[in-house]
């Protein structure tokens, strides 16, 4: 065990582990601040623990099963191609998490937190999962704790400045998802259904790391295109008029 913890391998799935795991909870802390911002001051600090305490053995444990099932035929494949879809995702921009209620009351903020930790962690998990399959197969689940251990208390009581810190240096952001593209690619094609085939075919491509490094040009080429898309038809939609709107309104009080 030694040895393995000391490889250049071991490490290197580490912190992708972090990075990604770090990437994909920014959501997930404004969640666990939204849940709790009507509590008082005390009780804040108590609900952003045990809710974060809650959702991180959820995590691990949705996490370990996850790694176990993408030894299965077929689910490399299928979790790649959601591990590019997340890698996109994380490129366009997206509006959410205005519909989390907030609460009074410890217990309902701490199960607020844990269901909407629960929905929203998919992503999470799939690329933290992924993350651990290129570490050595001996480690993966104390990768798994490690990874998760070290990064979400940094996401909670980091959350903000990580946010801005994205904000101002979008390339972080650019870099993460490459690096899902990465992954991705590298895990579909180990898949047992099709490694074999592969490793017969395109030996020299392996060599070349010529998957992964398909899988991170096309995350940020995808999700740069849409995230132009969208930038273009938002500019392109007229300007509403908000006092034409309200006169409207009350017009048609009136009658």
């Amino acid at each position: 065990m030694v040895e393995t913890v000391s490889s250049l391998l071991f490490w290197q799935a580490l912190g992708a582990i972090i990075w990604v795991n770090l990437l994909l909870s920014g959501d997930n802390a404004v969640v666990i601040a939204l849940a709790a911002r009507s509590l008082p001051a005390k009780q804040q600090k108590l609900a952003v623990f045990w809710g974060s305490a809650a959702a991180i053995i959820m995590r691990v444990i949705l996490t370990v099963f996850a790694v176990a099932l993408l030894q299965l035929p077929w689910l490399k494949l299928i979790g790649g191609v959601l591990l590019l879809w997340i890698g996109v995702k994380l490129i366009v921009p997206e509006e959410g998490g205005e519909d989390i209620q907030s609460s009074d009351n410890l217990f309902q903020a701490v199960k607020t937190i844990l269901i909407a930790d629960l929905v929203m962690s998919l992503d999470n998990v799939i690329a933290v999962a992924a993350a651990a399959e290129q570490g050595p197969p001996e480690a993966k689940i104390a990768l798994l704790i490690i990874g998760l251990a070290l990064s979400i208390p940094i996401v909670i009581f980091g959350s903000t400045l990580m946010l801005k810190v994205m904000g101002r240096y979008p390339v972080i952001i650019t870099l993460g998802a490459a690096l899902l593209g990465w992954i991705a690619g590298d895990i579909m094609v180990t898949d047992p259904a099709i490694a074999g085939w592969v490793k017969a075919n395109f030996a020299a491509m392996l060599e070349w790391k010529a998957a992964p490094v398909a899988g991170a040009v096309f995350v940020v080429a995808l999700g740069k295109w849409i995230a132009s898309r969208q930038e273009s038809a938002g500019e392109a939609a007229p300007p509403v008029d908000l006092a034409a709107g309200e006169g409207g309104k009350d017009r048609g009080g009136s009658n």
